[in-house]
């Protein structure tokens, strides 16, 4: 028995249908096409700038709360204290850490931190618990051999200081050559719960006569920076940068540092001081589909 083929009707009917079809079929095709991009760009500026804030937050965590300061990276003598600065005027961020690697050691910390002022001198510090012999090892295993004990410094939480001269942010940037600062320099003594006061240019031995020195202490061998690197007039976006292992008081600046990738394609990065808290923020964007941004902050007391 012959079936009929189809009307010319029907063949104009399914002709249309297909069409209908396959129009939204291609709309709904780009439409989840689009959302999937949209929702990778975003789950990956999620994930990196929210590493970047807590990277800068962790380091930012065992600062010395006077040293923060705020730079301009175009103009380098341009530097204020963090609580005096306007984020808008200034893009890099400044100070000095404890060596909190250090202080939490393996198994007990290689610095204690305390000062056995009975038995100390101006010309020689006995710390009790303390292995200068370790302490050098570690600096030198963190800064891949660029820094050791030699290039450290103490400091007495609680001394008087000046942010603006008691760490070397000067410019031009000075060598400390004596104790009369904030930082302290100072190298390892005969053994290993000793430490000597030096000469920050010419590590020779110095002296903390008429220095006022306290029972407890802190240990820092770098500073360390953050800001925007290499920014793009034209996409205004720049690599968010740490700055580590280089020391103020010796006379060197943050571009003397080694210098560490936290974040590509990063708009903006702001801070500022709340009291003793600081606050940062970093802005990011892709130009995948359509100029897209997020911002991520940290609050770090």
């Amino acid at each position: 028995m012959k079936k009929n083929a189809f009307t010319m009707l029907e063949l104009i009917f399914v002709i249309v249908v297909m069409g209908i079809l396959a129009k939204f079929g291609i709309e709904l095709l780009a439409q989840i096409y689009n959302n999937f991009i949209y929702n990778s760009v975003n789950s990956s500026l999620q994930e990196k700038s929210q590493n970047a804030v807590e990277i800068v937050g962790g380091r930012l965590q065992y600062r010395i709360k006077d040293s923060i300061i705020a730079r301009q990276s175009a103009d380098d003598t341009n530097f204020t204290s963090l609580s005096t600065a306007n984020s808008d005027d200034y893009n890099i961020l400044e100070w000095v850490a404890t060596d909190i690697e250090g202080f939490r050691g393996q198994t007990q910390p290689l610095w204690s931190g305390i000062i056995d002022l009975d038995d100390s001198n101006a010309t020689l510090l006995i710390t009790p618990e303390t292995n200068t012999t370790a302490i050098d090892a570690l600096i030198d295993t963190l800064s891949d051999g660029n820094s050791d004990l030699t290039d450290a410094a103490i400091y007495f939480p609680g001394s008087n200081t000046n942010v603006l001269t008691g760490y070397g942010w000067q410019r031009p940037a000075i060598k400390f050559t004596d104790q009369n600062h904030t930082m302290h320099p100072i190298k390892a003594g005969t053994n290993i719960y000793e430490l000597i006061p030096r000469n920050g240019d010419t590590n020779d031995d110095n002296n903390l006569s008429g220095i006022d020195v306290y029972e407890n202490y802190q240990l820092a061998w770098t500073a360390y920076a953050v800001g925007i690197n290499n920014y793009d007039d034209t996409n205004k976006t720049g690599t968010l940068t740490l700055w580590y292992d280089y020391q103020p008081w010796e006379g060197e600046k943050y571009t003397d540092g080694t210098p560490r990738i936290l974040m590509e394609d990063v708009s903006s990065f702001r801070f500022r001081a709340l009291g003793s808290v600081v606050q940062i923020q970093v802005c990011t964007k892709s130009d995948l589909v359509e100029e897209y941004s997020i911002c991520k902050e940290k609050t770090i007391f």
